[in-house]
């Protein structure tokens, strides 16, 4: 497997807050994004996702609690659990859909 840059990746992509798949392994994809300080609407989804911080930090609405990821750590979201990105989350950040 190809060694991957992740802020480098991210640091290229075109748009904040669009992923772009880099890899698979099994049935879960790998997704590297670019983070900016703007808030990103509650979203839900049929899957299980991990969200790994590599860079900056990401701060998510979960139900009524605030979650604030740090780099190194990831939070992993219930498939069906609605979370929102809070604004001043900023970074690259690594999604893994399983």
């Amino acid at each position: 497997m190809p060694l991957i840059q992740f802020d480098a990746l991210a640091s290229d992509l075109p748009t904040v807050w669009k992923s772009s798949v880099v890899g698979q392994v099994g049935p879960a994809r790998i997704k590297v994004l670019r983070m900016d300080a703007q808030p990103y609407e509650a979203e839900t989804h049929d899957y299980n996702e991990g969200l790994f911080v590599v860079s900056g930090q990401l701060m998510l609405q979960v139900e009524a609690e605030t979650v604030v990821v740090r780099p190194g750590q990831m939070y992993l979201a219930p498939a069906g659990v609605p979370h929102a990105v809070l604004p001043g989350s900023h970074g690259t950040l690594v999604i893994v859909d399983v």
